[in-house]
């Protein structure tokens, strides 16, 4: 049903329709229409356009509608309505007749989308700034547990400087954070409201839009109804902090490439972000960083694009801003698809420390000490750096290091230098005089890690924090309620250690003790522990649950548990979509639940299937429940690729 049309006279063409509809872009803000047409009904009800029965049913009809959405969100694909706004009008006057036309009263599209988008935008945000302090937790533990390894630093991609690689990665920790604080900066000027905007000139009805700006989560309204249906900085802003975000992760992966090379040989890949040659049998290709490195491009074609496309647009709305939303769906989805990939990458990364240490030792890094050492002789730096450079050209020439130099041979080039010379050219002494702030001595990279541990303990705080304004719908609160519990799940989950095992054990057989899965033994849990993920919260372990490999192309997860202190805050969704992660990233095809509690998994993206249909050995496997009613399990299957 389109929202228009007694004007014209003849129906558009199945061409211009096409060409003009945008429901399989928009159709990912179904929710959030949805959130917001709730919103709109409240603020008409206190104007007196609906009644309290008349607002009743349709908050009722509303979240049935967004429960549905929620269930199947590509239902709306088969509709042939022009737009998210008029499929969700359309499905309201099914359910409540000719009240669902009275909703639109005083809202126009312009404000509709714009209000959506923004809408959108704040809840991807969140899942954005949550994927970034998990890429720089994965950055600080590799730094932590590389600070010692010794490192060839490079200017121009030639040997210059030896550094830590712990130092290396908490470079990439700085720009990240550089990247949440640009992140935070345009959600906080996306955070207003233009619902209530009208078409270009304002609702004519009396709305309060502070009120309503707040029932939205917004921190206020906008001020000026025409800025406020033609604004797209937050798209903008969003593109332009993915595309720097994106070269740093393009950076990122050109130094492992390299670092990966045959000829450096430094690092070696996991075979999890891994492929091989058709034809070369020895090869082993860095493909994740690869695609890191070529999906920046495609995040900075969409930030051009929407500038290109704003650039000369007359206020106010112009059907020219509909094509604001397929590039910026595509980049944050990319941007989010490349930082947790680069969390893989660096969590499986092997890092060769007698490669880096021989590298560091070779190329005359040391070159800077030995200037440094004559400065300390009163030689000023510029004759003291022409002096190392001839002894390096006569090392060059001997085909040897600077410290292979006899002392008479160092004395030829000056004097002044003496039997303490060589404390000063070795590579302890090369790290260690960098202890100034920033500098790459241990002691200087401990200091990193420690600060941004604290710092990354705060943007956590940030990121997961709860909305500080009273939520009026209760479909918004769930809504952020949902978002909130699987930020602050998923910020704890991680593979488990052999450290693990006795809380597993605890865990697990407290559970079995009550009846609800089966007792493993601790041998057992030990044997499995690879298969096993945890759930951490103050370093304490929570929770854990199991991916068990069937055959290629097939798991299943089992023992799903959570303290019973912490039920009902995410932690078992965050396990199980870890799972699900790291399903898809081994390329398993299906992941299979057999459970009591279908309403669980079917929130998750599971769907049932017969169990009768599952192979015999998956059922041998899979015992009762001590307890329960062998008739009550459900089976369920997960489609990886979907």
């Amino acid at each position: 049903m389109a929202l228009w049309g007694g004007r014209f006279k003849e129906a558009a063409s199945a061409q211009f329709k096409k060409f003009n509809d945008s429901l399989p872009v928009d159709y990912r803000m179904a929710v959030q229409d949805i959130v917001g047409s709730m919103a709109w009904a409240e603020a008409l009800s206190q104007v007196g356009v609906l009644s309290q029965q008349e607002l009743q049913d349709l908050h009722k009809a509303l979240n049935e509608l967004k429960d549905s959405v929620e269930q199947d969100p590509k239902q709306i694909l088969t509709s042939d309505a022009e737009d998210i706004h008029s499929w969700v009008e359309g499905k309201l006057i099914e359910a409540t007749g000719d009240l669902g036309k009275k909703l639109h009263t005083g809202r126009s599209r312009n404000d509709q989308v714009a209000t959506d988008l923004k809408l959108w935008c704040k809840e991807t945000g969140g899942e954005l700034l949550l994927a970034l302090v998990n890429l720089q937790q994965a950055m600080t533990e590799l730094a932590e547990r590389e600070k010692d390894t010794v490192l060839p630093g490079y200017t121009h991609l030639q040997r210059a400087q030896p550094v830590t690689f712990g130092h290396w990665c908490l470079a990439y920790v700085e720009m990240f954070n550089r990247d949440i604080g640009r992140l935070k900066d345009a959600l906080y000027r996306a955070d207003t409201s233009p619902l209530g905007s009208g078409a270009l000139a304002g609702t004519a009805y009396p709305i309060d839009r502070e009120n309503l700006a707040q029932n939205l989560g917004f921190r206020c309204a906008t001020l000026n109804s025409l800025d406020a249906v033609s604004d797209r900085d937050h798209v903008i802003e969003l593109l332009s902090t993915a595309s720097i975000s994106m070269m740093h992760m393009s950076r990122f992966a050109e130094d492992l490439i390299f670092y990966n090379s045959g000829e450096a040989g430094f690092v070696e890949m996991s075979d999890l972000v891994s492929s091989g040659s058709s034809l070369m049998p020895q090869k082993k290709n860095p493909d994740a960083c690869e695609l890191i490195r070529g999906k920046a491009g495609r995040v900075v074609g969409s930030l051009s694009g929407m500038l290109v496309t704003m650039k000369a647009l007359p206020l106010a709305y112009n059907k020219d801003m509909q094509e604001d939303k397929e590039g910026l769906f595509d980049a944050l989805d990319t941007w989010l698809e490349v930082m947790q990939m680069a969390v893989l990458v660096a969590d499986g990364l092997k890092v060769n420390r007698s490669r880096t240490l021989a590298a560091a030792q070779q190329g005359y890094s040391n070159a800077t000490e030995l200037a440094d050492y004559l400065v300390g002789k009163d030689i000023p730096f510029r004759e003291a750096h022409h002096i190392v450079g001839e002894a390096v050209l006569a090392a060059i020439d001997a085909g040897h290091a600077l410290e292979d130099f006899t002392l008479a041979q160092l004395q030829e080039f000056s004097d002044k230098i003496e039997n303490d010379v060589y404390q000063y050219l070795s590579i302890e002494s090369c790290l260690d005089k960098r202890e100034a702030l920033g500098g790459t001595s241990r002691v200087q990279v401990q200091k990193a890690l420690e600060n941004v541990q604290g710092e990354n303990g705060t943007l956590s705080a940030n990121v997961i924090g709860a909305p500080g304004k009273q939520q009026i719908q209760t479909a918004l609160k769930q809504v952020k309620q949902r978002l909130n519990a699987q930020r602050a799940a998923a910020l704890s989950v991680r593979r488990a250690r052999m450290s693990d095992v006795d809380r597993i054990f605890t865990l697990v057989n407290f559970w079995a003790d009550k009846g609800e899965i089966l007792h493993r033994s601790r041998d057992n849990i030990i044997h499995d522990i690879q298969n096993f993920v945890v759930a951490e919260v103050d370093g304490q372990v929570v929770g854990s649950a199991s991916l068990y490999i069937y055959q290629t192309g097939l798991a299943e997860i089992r023992s799903i548990v959570v303290d019973q202190d912490f039920h009902n805050k995410g932690q078992g969704r965050a396990m199980v979509q870890y799972l699900l992660e790291f399903a898809h990233s081994i390329e398993l095809q299906k992941v299979i639940v057999l459970t009591y509690e279908p309403d669980y998994f079917t929130k998750l993206g599971f769907a049932k299937i017969d169990k009768d249909s599952l192979a015999e050995n998956i059922i041998e496997d899979s015992e009762q429940s001590p307890g329960k009613d062998p008739e009550d399990e459900i089976a369920m299957e997960y489609n990886v690729g979907s």
